[in-house]
Protein backbone atom coordinates (compact mmCIF):
# COMPACT_ATOMS: atom_id res chain seq x y z
CA UNK A 1 0.00 0.00 0.00
CA UNK A 2 1.66 3.22 -1.44
CA UNK A 3 2.59 5.60 1.60
CA UNK A 4 -0.05 8.76 1.75
CA UNK A 5 0.65 12.20 1.17
CA UNK A 6 1.77 14.18 3.70
CA UNK A 7 0.15 18.13 2.86
CA UNK A 8 0.83 20.95 5.13
CA UNK A 9 -2.06 23.21 5.51
CA UNK A 10 -0.80 26.91 6.83
CA UNK A 11 -4.15 29.31 7.41
CA UNK A 12 -6.73 26.56 8.45
CA UNK A 13 -8.98 29.58 9.97
CA UNK A 14 -9.66 31.49 6.77
CA UNK A 15 -12.39 30.44 4.29
CA UNK A 16 -9.84 28.50 1.92
CA UNK A 17 -8.19 27.16 4.82
CA UNK A 18 -12.32 25.85 6.01
CA UNK A 19 -12.66 24.34 2.47
CA UNK A 20 -8.89 22.73 2.57
CA UNK A 21 -10.02 20.58 5.51
CA UNK A 22 -13.74 19.71 4.55
CA UNK A 23 -12.57 19.16 0.76
CA UNK A 24 -9.35 16.64 2.42
CA UNK A 25 -12.08 14.42 3.56
CA UNK A 26 -13.00 12.93 0.37
CA UNK A 27 -9.48 13.02 -0.83
CA UNK A 28 -7.87 9.66 -1.01
CA UNK A 29 -3.96 9.11 -0.57
CA UNK A 30 -2.56 12.21 1.73
CA UNK A 31 -2.84 13.21 5.22
CA UNK A 32 -3.42 16.36 6.22
CA UNK A 33 -1.74 18.60 9.06
CA UNK A 34 -2.63 21.93 9.29
CA UNK A 35 -0.87 24.36 10.98
CA UNK A 36 -2.02 27.79 12.97
CA UNK A 37 -1.42 29.98 15.71
CA UNK A 38 -4.69 28.98 17.66
CA UNK A 39 -6.97 26.66 17.72
CA UNK A 40 -9.22 25.99 15.28
CA UNK A 41 -11.82 23.78 15.06
CA UNK A 42 -11.98 20.87 12.52
CA UNK A 43 -14.68 19.72 10.60
CA UNK A 44 -17.48 17.28 12.16
CA UNK A 45 -15.97 13.56 11.04
CA UNK A 46 -12.38 15.17 10.04
CA UNK A 47 -9.11 12.59 10.10
CA UNK A 48 -6.24 15.35 10.51
CA UNK A 49 -3.91 17.01 12.43
CA UNK A 50 -3.70 20.29 14.18
CA UNK A 51 -0.46 21.98 14.88
CA UNK A 52 -0.95 25.06 17.30
CA UNK A 53 2.60 26.97 17.62
CA UNK A 54 3.61 30.80 18.04
CA UNK A 55 4.77 31.80 14.71
CA UNK A 56 8.42 31.79 15.87
CA UNK A 57 8.44 28.41 16.05
CA UNK A 58 6.64 27.74 12.94
CA UNK A 59 10.55 26.50 11.76
CA UNK A 60 10.47 23.91 14.21
CA UNK A 61 6.87 22.40 13.72
CA UNK A 62 6.91 22.71 9.69
CA UNK A 63 10.72 20.57 10.12
CA UNK A 64 8.93 17.65 12.82
CA UNK A 65 6.23 17.78 10.53
CA UNK A 66 8.27 16.88 7.55
CA UNK A 67 5.15 17.70 4.72
CA UNK A 68 5.70 16.36 1.09
CA UNK A 69 3.32 19.30 0.15
CA UNK A 70 2.28 22.73 1.21
CA UNK A 71 -0.65 24.59 0.82
CA UNK A 72 -0.55 28.41 2.05
CA UNK A 73 -3.81 30.07 2.59
CA UNK A 74 -2.35 33.03 4.84
CA UNK A 75 -3.76 36.49 4.37
CA UNK A 76 -4.75 39.33 5.97
CA UNK A 77 -6.78 42.29 5.09
CA UNK A 78 -6.27 45.75 4.92
CA UNK A 79 -8.93 46.36 7.85
CA UNK A 80 -7.96 43.82 10.20
CA UNK A 81 -4.23 45.22 9.57
CA UNK A 82 -5.80 48.13 11.03
CA UNK A 83 -4.96 49.69 8.42
CA UNK A 84 -1.52 49.57 8.50
CA UNK A 85 1.11 48.99 5.41
CA UNK A 86 4.10 47.48 7.51
CA UNK A 87 1.35 45.37 9.50
CA UNK A 88 -0.67 44.10 6.23
CA UNK A 89 2.80 43.20 4.11
CA UNK A 90 4.46 41.20 7.68
CA UNK A 91 1.50 38.55 6.86
CA UNK A 92 0.90 38.98 3.43
CA UNK A 93 4.39 38.99 2.30
CA UNK A 94 6.94 38.45 5.45
CA UNK A 95 5.12 35.42 6.72
CA UNK A 96 3.85 33.70 3.61
CA UNK A 97 7.34 34.24 2.56
CA UNK A 98 9.52 32.93 5.52
CA UNK A 99 7.07 30.06 5.52
CA UNK A 100 7.69 29.16 2.40
CA UNK A 101 11.28 29.13 2.32
CA UNK A 102 11.19 26.83 5.76
CA UNK A 103 9.14 24.41 3.70
CA UNK A 104 11.93 24.10 0.53
CA UNK A 105 14.96 24.39 3.47
CA UNK A 106 12.70 20.73 4.55
CA UNK A 107 12.38 19.49 1.71
CA UNK A 108 9.10 19.91 0.34
CA UNK A 109 8.21 19.62 -3.19
CA UNK A 110 4.82 21.13 -4.31
CA UNK A 111 4.21 24.23 -2.78
CA UNK A 112 0.55 25.83 -3.50
CA UNK A 113 -0.27 29.32 -2.58
CA UNK A 114 -3.65 30.78 -2.77
CA UNK A 115 -3.25 34.79 -4.25
CA UNK A 116 -5.79 37.05 -5.88
CA UNK A 117 -7.30 37.73 -9.19
CA UNK A 118 -5.45 41.23 -10.64
CA UNK A 119 -2.45 40.34 -8.58
CA UNK A 120 0.03 43.09 -10.17
CA UNK A 121 3.66 44.43 -9.54
CA UNK A 122 2.44 47.87 -11.03
CA UNK A 123 -0.69 47.66 -9.13
CA UNK A 124 -1.57 51.08 -7.63
CA UNK A 125 -3.81 48.58 -5.00
CA UNK A 126 -1.57 47.64 -2.05
CA UNK A 127 -3.06 44.42 -1.72
CA UNK A 128 -3.18 43.31 -5.20
CA UNK A 129 0.94 45.19 -5.45
CA UNK A 130 1.76 42.81 -2.45
CA UNK A 131 0.23 39.70 -3.63
CA UNK A 132 2.19 39.74 -6.64
CA UNK A 133 5.53 40.73 -4.58
CA UNK A 134 4.67 37.58 -2.84
CA UNK A 135 3.98 35.37 -5.76
CA UNK A 136 7.17 36.41 -7.50
CA UNK A 137 9.72 35.59 -4.33
CA UNK A 138 7.99 32.63 -3.82
CA UNK A 139 8.81 31.64 -7.33
CA UNK A 140 12.37 32.15 -7.05
CA UNK A 141 12.90 29.61 -4.33
CA UNK A 142 12.63 26.45 -6.51
CA UNK A 143 9.89 24.44 -5.57
CA UNK A 144 9.28 21.29 -7.68
CA UNK A 145 6.07 22.56 -8.63
CA UNK A 146 4.63 25.56 -7.73
CA UNK A 147 0.60 25.82 -8.01
CA UNK A 148 -0.68 29.88 -7.61
CA UNK A 149 -4.48 30.06 -7.39
CA UNK A 150 -6.02 33.54 -8.50
CA UNK A 151 -9.80 33.59 -7.26
CA UNK A 152 -11.69 36.68 -7.27
CA UNK A 153 -14.77 37.18 -4.65
CA UNK A 154 -14.86 34.01 -2.83
CA UNK A 155 -18.31 32.43 -2.38
CA UNK A 156 -18.61 30.52 0.79
CA UNK A 157 -20.13 30.98 4.86
CA UNK A 158 -17.05 32.60 6.64
CA UNK A 159 -17.02 31.90 10.71
CA UNK A 160 -17.21 35.24 12.73
CA UNK A 161 -16.49 37.79 9.82
CA UNK A 162 -18.26 40.88 9.51
CA UNK A 163 -17.36 41.90 5.54
CA UNK A 164 -20.81 43.57 5.09
CA UNK A 165 -19.75 44.66 1.71
CA UNK A 166 -18.64 40.77 0.29
CA UNK A 167 -21.63 39.29 1.59
CA UNK A 168 -23.43 41.98 -0.41
CA UNK A 169 -21.47 41.02 -3.62
CA UNK A 170 -21.84 37.63 -3.14
CA UNK A 171 -25.63 38.00 -3.33
CA UNK A 172 -25.08 40.00 -6.82
CA UNK A 173 -22.55 37.83 -8.22
CA UNK A 174 -24.67 35.10 -10.33
CA UNK A 175 -25.65 38.67 -12.37
CA UNK A 176 -22.52 40.12 -12.39
CA UNK A 177 -20.65 36.81 -13.63
CA UNK A 178 -23.00 36.31 -16.29
CA UNK A 179 -21.83 39.60 -17.41
CA UNK A 180 -17.83 39.12 -17.01
CA UNK A 181 -16.76 37.65 -20.78
CA UNK A 182 -13.71 37.49 -22.45
CA UNK A 183 -10.69 38.57 -20.34
CA UNK A 184 -13.23 39.48 -18.06
CA UNK A 185 -14.14 35.94 -17.21
CA UNK A 186 -11.42 35.80 -14.61
CA UNK A 187 -12.80 38.25 -12.38
CA UNK A 188 -15.96 35.95 -11.48
CA UNK A 189 -16.36 34.50 -8.45
CA UNK A 190 -15.96 30.83 -7.49
CA UNK A 191 -16.94 28.62 -4.67
CA UNK A 192 -14.17 28.34 -1.67
CA UNK A 193 -14.79 24.92 -1.87
CA UNK A 194 -14.18 24.78 -5.65
CA UNK A 195 -10.59 26.69 -4.69
CA UNK A 196 -9.80 23.94 -1.72
CA UNK A 197 -9.99 21.22 -4.36
CA UNK A 198 -7.86 22.79 -6.78
CA UNK A 199 -5.25 23.16 -4.16
CA UNK A 200 -5.49 19.96 -3.29
CA UNK A 201 -5.15 18.75 -6.76
CA UNK A 202 -1.99 20.98 -7.04
CA UNK A 203 -0.39 19.59 -3.89
CA UNK A 204 -1.23 15.54 -5.20
CA UNK A 205 0.35 16.20 -8.26
CA UNK A 206 3.40 14.36 -9.26
CA UNK A 207 4.03 16.47 -12.23
CA UNK A 208 6.64 19.25 -11.91
CA UNK A 209 6.29 23.32 -12.99
CA UNK A 210 5.13 26.68 -12.44
CA UNK A 211 1.43 27.43 -12.98
CA UNK A 212 -0.68 30.30 -12.18
CA UNK A 213 -4.38 30.01 -12.07
CA UNK A 214 -7.28 32.13 -12.82
CA UNK A 215 -11.24 31.17 -12.45
CA UNK A 216 -11.40 28.70 -15.37
CA UNK A 217 -8.28 27.13 -14.69
CA UNK A 218 -9.30 26.63 -11.21
CA UNK A 219 -12.28 25.44 -12.04
CA UNK A 220 -10.40 22.55 -14.23
CA UNK A 221 -7.83 22.10 -11.54
CA UNK A 222 -10.64 21.46 -9.07
CA UNK A 223 -12.20 18.75 -11.47
CA UNK A 224 -8.60 17.19 -11.90
CA UNK A 225 -9.14 18.29 -15.75
CA UNK A 226 -6.03 20.25 -15.91
CA UNK A 227 -2.93 17.45 -16.66
CA UNK A 228 0.04 19.13 -17.05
Amino acid sequence: MAERRRILLVGASGLIGGAVMRQSMTTPGMRLIALGRRETPLPPGARMEMVVADTLGWGDAIAAISPNSAICALGSTWAKSGRNEAAFRAVDHDLVLAVAQTCRDNGVENFVLVSSVGAEISSRTLYLRVKAETEAAVGRLGFRRLDILRPGLLRGTRQNDTRVLERLAMLVSPLADRLMTGERRRYRSIAADDVAQAALTGAMSRAGGRFTHEHDAIERLARKEDRR
